[in-house]
């Protein structure tokens, strides 16, 4: 598989990591769009939102957990941030590994 951000996560490839856990791991986008703009990806290489399964239930909340984790350990959490989720080619999925994007800070 050449998937870059299953690169990312064996190390492969150098990312500025943030944050790590059993489920996923959260770097810095390398292209940002707000102040603080994170990229959660789980382990797990599922290519889009569309191809969770019912058995990926626990690993789609626990994505979201870490995403909530990698906001207050930027100091988002309390001004406020929001998630993206692209979906697809049409959607602006660049990537095909399922990733939240975390994005908040002063503009």
């Amino acid at each position: 598989m050449d998937c870059i951000f299953c690169k990312i996560i064996k190390k492969e490839i150098p990312a500025d990591t943030v944050l790590e856990n059993e489920h996923a791991v959260v770097f810095k986008d390398i292209n940002p769009k707000a102040p603080v703009h994170l990229l959660v990806v789980p382990r797990k290489h599922i290519a889009t939102l569309n191809d969770v399964k019912e058995n990926d239930e626990e690993l789609a909340g626990k994505i979201l957990l870490t995403a909530k984790e990698a906001a207050k350990k930027e100091g988002i959490s309390e001004s406020g941030y929001r998630l993206q989720i692209n979906v697809g080619e049409g959607g602006g999925q660049e990537v095909f590994h399922l990733h939240i994007h975390v994005m908040g800070g002063s503009e």
